[in-house]
């Protein structure tokens, strides 16, 4: 095999690898020896088909595959000997296709990863800010809580149904006249204003009276779930059954026994604790992002254009998929599209991040072990339909790259509690107010003189915080980790017909999961589908 690099700036590598024909000739005759025993003819004893009849029958798989092996093994060749680490995928492209009999030649290119020098975790220093469970917090829990297990009674004789009260009703759903699948249910309950139903149902329910038929015509929206009737109009035969108000809830010792508790004491010591893990974890997030910082300010090195659109181009997809589900779309829109400067800075940044964790996690001997990686495929796997799991496994036992991207969240925080672990913290005392508002200040960091990076190279006081300072925050205070970096590897399959050569070609297709949740966990609901009358009426069945 030849090898001709013909590029070489900055990260940016190519090169043209020329196969001989003979090579490739020589894995296709091994392929027929190791098939030859197994091949079945008629007219011939098994084991003893000729060689030529073997390539007559199986020419042009044989030829692919001593084409694929040839030039996975010659990038991994180049790999090696250039001593080269690709930060994504390298492209592998064949020049004018490939003939059978004439050498192939291969076109590779890749953007490197950068070389950083031994990052520098001495001198690190932090503070935590220590905030103590407020029991005002822990009473208006209990309040939101009653308010969310309401008892409801019969309303008087004739009142029209209103925002806050229980519609007990049976309904029939038609889409073109037709009925379709989970568009009935019997004793569906609803609390009107609750926003459970897709848009304008709820509306269309106002109003009525027990005894009441109705029709109430919606359109279901444009990202709902099923194919079938998603952006379609709908019309729904409604039967009103009852209707209910909402009596007194009393927070007290029967309250908790509904509850499946002992006492209220009982309840209130569980909210205690799941107000102390919130501030464990706000804490967490404080400190992350005052460590990432001094990281940013501490180290500067290019980084691969590559990465950084693909990590903007993930950026952008979660910020305009919420910007849809604003009130005003197109406002929100027009909004984001004036800051995708801001935002491509904080990719590069938690591009540059990514790396620089990944080499301080390897440097220091930082892993994922084998327990903790089936825990993750295992959690993953759950939001499959179960047909689809044991795909879902394979797949990712099968693919080093996105085995890799499953482990870097958890990689990410293994590396920066090593970095906890090796950092001065003083701990401070304060507020819960005064730990979001810092969080979510655009002026949280205090610039001081040597700071090296300018306001854009903070997600915290990147323009875009204005609309969304929690969601800008969300986007910025994790870095685009690969564990390990170093482990991308090269196409798996290339077919000889085909220009470019990329995994696509092989890789199996997991099944779509059941839910997909956006990196910023706090906007989940708000970007989430409204539940359709169908999927309701199951839950309460």
């Amino acid at each position: 095999m030849k090898t001709v690099e013909t590029e070489n700036q900055g990260l940016k590598r190519a090169y043209t690898l020329t196969i001989e024909a003979k090579e490739i000739e020589a894995r296709v005759e091994q392929e027929v020896r190791r098939l030859a025993p197994q091949v079945r003819m008629p007219g011939f004893r098994p084991g003893k088909v000729p060689a030529n009849l073997i390539k007559k029958m199986h020419g042009d798989s044989l030829q692919g595959e001593a084409l694929n092996s040839a030039v996975q093994e010659g990038v991994q060749k180049l790999l090696a000997e250039q001593k080269l680490r690709p930060a994504l995928q390298p492209q592998v492209e064949l020049v004018d296709g490939y003939a059978p009999g004439k050498d192939a030649e291969v076109k590779v290119s890749l953007e490197a990863l950068p070389d950083i020098a031994a990052p520098s975790i001495e001198g690190l220093k932090l503070e935590r800010l220590t905030v103590e469970p407020d029991e005002a917090a822990v009473d208006e829990q209990l309040q939101r809580l009653a308010s969310s297990n309401k008892s409801w009674e019969d309303a008087p004789e004739g009142k029209a149904a209103e925002n806050g009260d229980l519609v007990v009703m049976d309904f029939v759903g038609t889409v073109d006249g037709e009925k379709f699948d989970g568009g009935s249910g019997e004793d569906m309950q609803i609390e009107l204003g609750s926003g459970n139903l897709i848009p304008g149902f709820e509306e269309g329910l106002q109003g009525v009276k027990v005894g009441d038929n109705r029709d109430v015509k919606v359109t279901f929206p444009d990202d709902y779930p099923s194919e079938k009737v998603k952006g379609k109009p709908a019309n729904f035969a409604v039967t009103i059954k009852a209707v209910k108000v909402a009596g007194e809830t009393k927070v007290d010792e029967d309250f908790a026994k509904t509850l499946g508790l002992d006492s209220l004491d009982k309840l209130k010591e569980i909210l205690r604790d799941q107000q102390g893990q919130e501030l464990n974890n706000l804490t967490r997030t404080h400190m992350k992002r005052r460590l990432l910082d001094q990281l940013a300010a501490a180290h500067d090195f290019p980084v691969p254009d590559s990465m950084v659109d693909a990590e903007f181009n993930n950026i952008m997809a979660q910020l305009r998929h919420e910007a849809e589900h604003e009130d005003d779309t197109q406002a929100a829109l027009a909004e984001l599209d004036k800051e995708t400067a801001e935002y491509r800075k904080i990719a590069e940044r938690r591009v540059r991040l990514g790396l620089l964790l990944s080499e301080i996690g390897a440097a220091n001997g930082v892993d994922i072990t084998e327990q903790e990686m089936n825990r993750l495929v295992m959690q993953a796997a759950s939001q499959y339909q179960p047909k689809d799991r044991e795909r879902f496994i394979q797949y990712i036992q099968q693919e080093p790259m996105a085995a890799a991207q499953l482990r870097a969240p958890l990689y990410e925080d293994k590396v920066v509690d090593f970095l906890f672990s090796k950092a001065e913290i003083t701990e401070r005392a304060a507020t819960r107010a005064e730990l979001e508002a810092d969080l979510e200040s655009e002026e949280g960091h205090v610039h001081g003189p040597g700071c090296g990076h300018d306001h854009g190279d903070h997600a915290h006081e990147a323009k875009p915080a204005k609309k969304g300072k929690a969601k800008a925050a969300k986007a910025e205070e994790s870095a685009a980790v690969a564990e390990p970096a170093a482990e991308a590897k090269p196409a798996k399959k290339v077919a000889p017909k085909k220009a470019k050569l990329t995994e696509e070609d092989a890789a199996p297709k997991p099944a779509k999961p059941l839910k997909s949740e956006p990196a910023d966990k706090a906007a989940a609901a708000e970007a989430a589908p409204k539940k359709a009358p169908a999927k309701k009426a199951k839950a309460a069945k």
